[in-house]
C-alpha cells in the first residue's frame, strides 16, 4: 500500500515575492488582497514570518466561523485591538468569552432593543433640525461627520444614559488616535514595545485615558445608585451569571463599555455614510426607497412596529454593507492543524476572511459590482449560501449588537430620507479606505435638497 500523501499548501506568495508586496499592502491593503484573490483563487496562502490564508469561498468561511469554529480562535490582529478594549466580548476567548456572552445577551434581547427605537428617531430628528441651517444657507454637509455625531449620541444614551454627541469631537478624536495606532501596529512587521516612551505610544495612552475617564466615572455613579437604570450599562451591572451568581467587575464593565462604544458607533457610522453615497449615485434605488416610505409612513416618524414593513429600506442598508462592509476583514488563527478545500492548514496559521471579497464574488451575486438592493429579496437570499454575506461575522462569535445596528440604520434612513435628498458635492466615485473599518476616503461632502 502506498503512503498517504499529506495535503499541500494552497497557491499564493511567499518569501521575497511577499516582501516585495509589503509596500502595496501598506498603501492599499484592500485592493492588494482583491488582486491576489483574482490571481490565485478562493484560497490564497501567504508564507513569510508566519503562514496566513485568505479564504473567499462562502463554504470555507462557514467552516471557519461556524462548522469548526472551536478550532479557530481570534487572530493576532485582535491583540492590538485588545490594547483598547481590554479583554472585552470582542476579543476574549474560551470560558471568559462564554461567561461574558451569557451576561451581556439579555441586554440585547428584542424587547430591550425595541425600547431604544424612540431614542433613535428623536436623536435623528434633532439632527435634522440642525440641518435646517445647512439647508437655508446651501452649505455643504460633511455627512460622515454628521453620522458619527448622531450615532455616537445614540450609543452614548443607550449604553450610558449620556449624550456623547456634544463630546463627539473629543471622543471621536480619542478613538481616531487609538484607531490609527492600532492600524500602524497591525501592518508593521517590526514594532517597538507599547511600553516604550515614543510619541505615538504617549498619544495612544493619553487618548485611552480620556475615554477611560468618561467610562469609569459613569460606572462609579452607577455603583452609587446614580443614573437611569434602564440603559445597557445598568443592565450589564445588574446581570448575574446563572452558573456562578457573579456579576461583572468594574474592569470588565469598562472593557464591555469600550467594546460596545467602539464597535457600535464606528461600524454603523461608516455603513450609513456609504448608504447615503450609494443612494446619491443611484436615483432609481432612492425613488424606490422613497416610494416605500410614502406608502408605509406617509410622512410620519417611523416606529419599531413599522420595521417589518420597511423591507426595501432594510435591503438598501444590507446592500450598502455588501459593497462596503465596515468590518472589511475578520481574522482567526488555527489552534490545531486542519484541512480546507483540500489544502493543508498548519496549526497557528492566520485565517483572513474578507467580506469585501466574498460579498462581490460572482458565484453568489447577480450584479456583484453594482448597487442592487434586490440582491436581498427573500427569494435571492434563500438561493444563496448563508455565508456569502457576513457583515457581522457569523457562528457563535457573531456580533451581539447586529440586530440593534440594523434597527438603528432602518430608523435613521427612514427618518432622514423622508425629509432630504443627499447629493454629492462633487459627482465622483469615492474610494474606500481600509482602516479599522472601511471608510470613504477623504470624507463625504454632500448637499441637502428638500424631499
Amino acid at each position: 500500500m502506498g503512503a498517504v500523501l499529506e495535503p499541500q499548501l494552497a497557491p499564493g506568495v511567499s518569501g521575497l515575492a511577499l516582501f516585495r508586496l509589503m509596500p502595496e499592502f501598506k498603501r492599499d491593503p484592500l485592493q492588494t488582497f482583491v488582486d491576489l484573490a483574482r490571481r490565485h483563487g478562493d484560497l490564497v496562502c501567504f508564507r513569510g514570518l508566519w503562514t496566513s490564508f485568505l479564504l473567499a469561498d462562502a463554504g470555507h468561511v462557514e467552516y471557519v466561523l461556524q462548522t469548526n469554529s472551536r478550532n479557530y480562535r481570534k487572530g493576532r490582529t485582535y491583540q492590538e485591538v485588545k490594547r483598547m478594549t481590554g479583554n472585552g466580548l470582542f476579543v476574549s476567548e474560551g470560558e471568559v468569552w462564554r461567561r461574558q456572552r451569557r451576561l451581556a445577551q439579555p441586554a440585547f434581547h428584542r424587547q430591550r432593543i425595541a425600547s431604544f427605537a424612540t431614542l433613535i428617531t428623536d436623536s435623528t430628528e434633532a439632527m435634522l433640525e440642525r440641518w435646517e441651517t445647512f439647508d437655508r444657507t446651501d452649505a455643504l454637509v460633511q455627512v460622515d461627520a454628521e453620522m458619527l455625531r448622531l450615532v455616537l449620541g445614540i450609543v452614548g444614551k443607550a449604553l450610558l444614559s449620556r449624550d456623547l454627541s456634544d463630546e463627539a469631537d473629543r471622543v471621536s478624536q480619542s478613538f481616531d488616535v487609538i484607531r490609527r495606532y492600532m492600524i500602524d501596529r497591525i501592518i508593521s512587521i517590526l514594532k517597538l514595545p507599547a511600553s516604550f516612551p515614543t510619541a505615538k505610544n504617549r498619544r495612544f495612552r493619553k487618548a485611552l485615558a480620556d475615554v477611560d475617564q468618561i467610562v469609569y466615572a459613569l460606572i462609579s455613579e452607577r455603583r452609587r445608585g446614580v443614573g437611569n437604570l434602564q440603559d445597557l450599562l445598568s443592565l450589564l451591572m445588574a446581570a448575574r451569571d446563572e452558573e456562578t451568581g457573579e456579576g461583572l467587575s468594574d474592569e470588565e464593565l469598562r472593557d464591555q463599555a469600550l467594546t460596545i462604544i467602539g464597535a457600535g458607533y464606528e461600524t454603523t457610522t461608516q455603513a450609513l455614510a456609504w448608504t447615503w453615497y450609494l443612494l446619491a449615485r443611484h436615483p432609481r434605488a432612492e425613488e424606490n426607497l422613497r416610494a416605500e416610505l410614502a406608502q408605509v409612513l406617509g410622512g410620519r416618524t417611523p416606529t419599531f412596529e413599522d420595521l417589518p414593513n420597511l423591507k426595501y429600506t432594510l435591503m438598501v442598508f444590507q446592500e450598502s454593507m455588501r459593497l462596503y462592509p465596515p468590518a472589511w476583514m475578520i481574522t482567526r488563527a488555527a489552534i490545531e492543524p486542519d484541512e480546507i478545500g483540500g489544502y493543508r492548514i498548519p496549526a497557528n496559521s492566520d485565517i483572513l476572511l474578507l467580506p469585501y471579497i466574498t460579498h462581490r464574488h460572482p458565484n453568489y451575486w447577480e450584479r456583484p459590482e453594482e448597487f442592487f438592493p434586490e440582491h436581498f429579496s427573500p427569494e435571492k437570499v434563500e438561493a444563496r449560501p448563508r455565508f456569502a454575506y457576513f457583515p457581522f461575522g457569523g457562528g457563535p462569535r457573531q456580533c451581539i449588537g447586529n440586530n440593534f445596528a440594523l434597527m438603528e440604520a432602518q430608523l435613521i434612513i427612514a427618518t432622514v430620507a423622508q425629509k432630504y435628498h443627499l447629493r454629492l458635492a462633487v459627482e465622483r466615485a469615492i474610494e474606500p479606505e481600509a482602516s479599522v473599518t472601511l471608510r470613504p476616503r477623504g470624507g463625504l461632502s454632500m448637499k441637502l435638497r428638500r424631499a
